[in-house]
């Protein structure tokens, strides 16, 4: 049988054979005894990459944002996301197990304004109001389809916060393609925030890890809560290898990863039971919905089943919601043959 078509995510990715080598060659030692040199220069080096002063591995993006909240916030404090973001919908509901907070959404399409933050803000000196402590930006964002934030935006809400002592996150899983499809660096997207979570097992196809970037004080902090969640590690200087791997030799070609997405999303935006906003089709995500007064249109659950029959795997993101997602692992030719494939399924040529 042929390999399928994998675009149910960027985690999919396989190391390549270079990452391979260089996870071969890392040189380990004891992470929570500090001794792991090859963690300690991928710290380093991402603390300079991002322009904070210290950064911290984690074993996974959603560990890595529940942490942050643990270090900004308390239990009972609200925090302000975008709506659908990361931290509401697809953390198992850490945010209020682990750091006992709750979350408030606003915007629309994975971004929301200065003002739609300040509208948010619980008026402080009331009792009947939890505190509003913490401000988190997910950019990409996942469910609005890969969007970048505006950063001009992020700037004035950054700013807000700052002067009404609310802390600042930027959850950056895929900021590597918010800086590609921006232009701007990822030190410019993450300067404004006063930390910043990046994952290194989607775009940069590493086979595990994020970190945490942010002041000394925070991270000594972020330090403790993560040994409390579990994630005290030995030798994981053969994932920041991978990582390190990752940042010099796979953050470039995610341009491809885009070009792809495009070329999938403009064919599918031409299937009649599709609606699917090219807009925000902007790094290497595509979430489409299907419609449901387009007779014999079939529903997500129904075309994910049917485009895994001819070998074209995808998410249903929602009763009528798919997303796909490209990635190191699959080229422009095998996105060409999924849109054929989901075009056909769809009633489409």
């Amino acid at each position: 049988m042929p390999t399928a078509i994998d675009l149910r995510s960027d985690t999919v990715t396989r190391p390549t054979p270079a990452m391979r080598e260089a996870m071969a060659r890392a040189d380990v030692g004891d992470d929570q005894y500090g001794e792991d040199p090859t963690t300690n220069r991928l710290q380093e080096q991402m603390a300079a990459l991002l322009g904070k002063e210290a950064a911290l591995w984690m074993p996974s993006g959603t560990m890595a944002n529940q942490v942050a909240l643990l270090a900004l916030a308390r239990p009972g404090d609200e925090v302000i996301t975008a709506r659908e973001a990361h931290a509401g919908w697809h953390e198992a509901g850490g945010a209020a197990a682990n750091a006992g907070v709750q979350i408030v959404e606003v915007g629309e399409g994975g971004v929301f304004t200065r003002e739609q933050f300040e509208a948010a803000i619980k008026p402080a000196g009331l009792p009947v109001f939890p505190a509003t402590t913490v401000v988190e930006i997910e950019d990409t964002h996942n469910r609005a389809g890969g969007v970048v934030f505006p950063q001009d935006e992020a700037v004035r809400i950054c700013a807000l916060a700052r002067e009404r002592g609310i802390a600042s996150f930027l959850d950056g899983a895929r900021l590597w393609n918010a800086a590609v499809a921006s232009g701007r660096s990822e030190k410019e997207l993450a300067a404004p925030f006063d930390l910043v979570s990046v994952a290194f097992s989607k775009g940069l196809g590493a086979p595990g890890g994020s970190l945490l970037a942010g002041p000394r004080e925070v991270i000594a902090r972020a330090n403790r809560h993560r040994r409390r969640l579990g994630g005290a590690m030995r030798q994981v200087g053969i994932f920041a290898a991978a990582a390190l791997h990752g940042v010099e030799f796979h953050r470039a070609r995610l341009a491809e990863d885009h070009a792809n997405a495009r070329r999938l999303a403009e064919r599918l935006a031409g299937c009649a039971p599709v609606r699917l906003d090219l807009a925000s089709v902007q790094t290497n995500i595509v979430v489409f919905h299907l419609k449901a007064d387009v007779p014999g249109t079939p529903d997500a659950a129904t075309l994910v089943a049917e485009a895994r029959k001819r070998g074209v795997l995808l998410n249903a993101f929602g009763p009528r919601t798919v997303r796909a997602v490209t990635h190191l692992d699959v080229n422009a030719a095998q996105c060409d043959e999924a849109a054929a494939q989901l075009a056909a399924l769809l009633g489409g040529r």
